[in-house]
């Protein structure tokens, strides 16, 4: 779990043929860290928007992402809001076996 605050928010296409996904830079008192979120379209459904100055409390995997160390979000907390992106598992909640 790391705390911080939203350096900037960015639209990304993992891979050639994949839908475009939402990242974000959390700078934390260690440093900035990429943080995976999930597809847009999902995202854009979930009612809670990221911007820069935003102060966050995200809980995810530790991942390498192009040869750099990244977070997988399952969950983000904003103020009194909370959104799961992932269960225990792993599984996102955008996948057909999550619902």
């Amino acid at each position: 779990t790391l705390s911080g605050e939203v350096e900037k928010v960015e639209l990304f296409t993992p891979r050639r043929g994949m839908s475009q996904g939402v990242h974000l830079v959390l700078k934390t008192d260690k440093g900035s860290v990429p943080v995976h979120l999930g597809p847009s379209w999902y995202m854009d459904k979930q009612g809670v928007k990221f911007e820069k100055g935003d102060k966050l409390e995200v809980t995810g995997s530790r991942v390498t992402f192009n040869k750099k160390p990244a977070i997988i979000a399952s969950e983000i907390k904003k103020g009194d809001k909370t959104l799961k992106l992932r269960d225990e598992t792993g599984t996102p909640a955008w996948s057909r076996r999550a619902q």
